[in-house]
């Protein structure tokens, strides 16, 4: 879908040459809307058009256009206010390019598909000391997800534990590392605390099914658990981004409310 900037010139929509571009939708996307903040289309502090609009504009999905606003949110050009809408914190100079870390969605992405065959693996392997170690980390992680602070510290040791029972070092490296990027990707550690503030937990029961399927050596239970535990992360992460959507469609509607009611009232 092609859409029109201001001014009337005609936009070529992001999903348009992706593969020839070597971005991913929602980088093209997010190289759009910098350009615009270039070529001065919104001043500081203005309100960039309302997701939906973005959407149609550009020729992009809803996840798409979510992942381009948290990547330019992340390098500081924009602000994300939950309830309002994005706005233009810092215009980028001509000299200056958008970087982009990898998403949250990217992330999950990876882990569904290599920690599921990691799940498959240890569930050959397990040791009974090791199940119970996992069972002993269910217990903590409901323990975390009463705490008013949340920490996720019993959710990394418990797919560390099931990435050790690969006996696989490469395994446990590539795991250890997903994690880390986890918390140090500014756009994943961004998206991962606005789920955190929306009090989306781990979910204990999704991670007792792995762990059954482990006590069981059974690797194809393991890895269909594991794969759809991190599907839900993903739908998750998704349900957040829809929440802040959500929220700026509700206040757009009470607005008119209250336009509508005091219209009637002078009428």
């Amino acid at each position: 879908m092609a859409g029109r900037a201001k001014g009337g010139a005609e936009k070529v929509g992001v999903e348009d040459n992706v593969a020839a571009a070597g971005d991913r939708i929602y980088q093209r996307l997010a190289r759009h809307i910098f350009d615009d903040l270039v070529g001065g289309r919104y001043a500081i502090g203005s309100r960039l058009p309302a997701e939906r609009e973005l959407c149609a504009e550009y020729g992009a999905s809803r996840p798409a256009v979510r992942e381009a606003l948290i990547a330019l949110e992340v390098q500081g050009y924009i602000d994300i206010r939950v309830g309002s809408g994005a706005y233009v914190r810092r215009l980028p100079g001509r000299e200056d390019h958008p970087g982009f870390a990898i998403t949250a969605f990217e992330l999950t992405e990876t882990r569904l598909a290599f920690e599921g065959e990691a799940a498959a693996l240890a569930a050959k392997q397990i040791t009974d000391d090791e199940v119970a170690k996992l069972e002993s980390l269910l217990d903590d992680m409901t323990a975390e997800n009463l705490r008013a602070k949340v920490t996720e510290d019993a959710d990394r040791e418990f797919h560390m534990t099931i990435a050790r029972a690969t006996r696989n070092a490469g395994i446990v490296l590539t795991i250890e590392e997903l994690w880390r990027l986890r918390s140090t990707s500014p756009a994943c550690a961004l998206l991962h605390a606005k789920a955190r503030s929306a009090k989306i937990r781990p979910v204990v029961a999704e991670h007792r099914r792995i762990v059954e399927a482990l006590r069981a050596h059974d690797p194809q239970a393991a890895r269909t658990a594991m794969r759809a535990h991190l599907a839900a992360v993903m739908d998750h992460l998704l349900f957040t981004t829809e929440e802040m959507a959500l929220e700026e469609a509700r206040r757009a509607a009470a607005g008119v409310r209250a336009r509508f009611s005091a219209s009637n009232a002078e009428s």
